[in-house]
């Protein structure tokens, strides 16, 4: 993968145009790219969207040298506590039980759907995404970030290396654990102690989950499997009352990922 050197803007969504640009950017990575699919997938238009989109605040990387509706190269879709009660509930939900979250009375923003075109990896669009995250969760003084992360494929055993090491290594406390609801819990504890080799299971574990460890995040209990997007998902969490301070400057500076 190529990096890019393209001079990005970074700025929410303003308008219908954007949101569908996002979409489309969705589009080619969740479901050209990874197999997914949904029921508002659209794919005669080729958008990937979901009945949550309107609630959501959508931050946007933009090349301003591609056309336009094609100019979002990158994507983080947020969504505040405020705006998950007027939605009825957290995108999470559905596969979490949030209760250790939403009783701890602070404020919570839940991140979804971060994803980057292809041709803009390996470069600054991801230090851009977090740069401007990082100072969205500070202007709004957020107290905890959460949202669910994916490994392709929704066969937990393909990943047992990586899902032990971090219910072992990774699991949050329990203040801040939620757990996989029961009628669709799968264990994470794959593995005994003495078969976890933990290079290998960093190894496989996708960046953006390492980026949140690197950041003295957390997993929840339990994985659950997304038979539509073809993951199998667990639940990150990131508390900023907890972040020692070398964790803050690699989080203020964007460079996590």
């Amino acid at each position: 993968m190529t990096a890019h050197s393209t001079p990005y803007d970074i700025r929410f969504a303003r308008d219908a145009d954007d949101i569908r640009a996002a979409q489309r950017l969705r589009y080619r990575v969740f479901v050209e790219e990874l197999g997914g699919t949904g029921p508002l997938v659209d794919h005669a238009a080729r958008l990937e969207a979901d009945a949550l989109d309107p609630y959501f605040e959508h931050l946007l990387l933009i090349d301003p040298t591609r056309d336009e509706g094609d100019h979002v190269v990158g994507a983080y879709r947020l969504l505040s506590d405020a705006r998950a009660a007027e939605a009825g509930g957290f995108y999470s939900e559905s596969e979490y039980d949030l209760t250790p979250l939403v009783q701890s009375g602070r404020k919570l923003l839940e991140l979804g759907r971060s994803c980057v075109h292809p041709e803009h990896r390996g470069g600054l669009a991801m230090y851009h995404l977090w740069s401007a995250l990082a100072r969205y969760v500070t202007e709004q003084e957020i107290d905890i970030l959460f949202g669910v992360a994916s490994f392709h494929g929704a066969e937990p055993e393909r990943h047992a290396q990586a899902l032990s090491l971090l219910y072992r290594r990774h699991l949050a406390p329990e203040d801040l654990r939620v757990r996989a609801r029961d009628e669709v819990y799968h264990s994470m504890d794959l593995l005994p102690e003495e078969a976890i080799r933990p290079r290998q299971g960093m190894l496989e574990t996708p960046a953006l989950i390492k980026a949140y460890l690197k950041l003295g995040g957390f997993v929840g209990d339990g994985a659950f499997l997304d038979r539509d997007f073809n993951t199998t998902d667990v639940c990150l969490i990131l508390d900023t009352a907890r972040m020692n301070a070398a964790q803050k400057a690699i989080y203020t500076r964007g460079q996590a990922g």
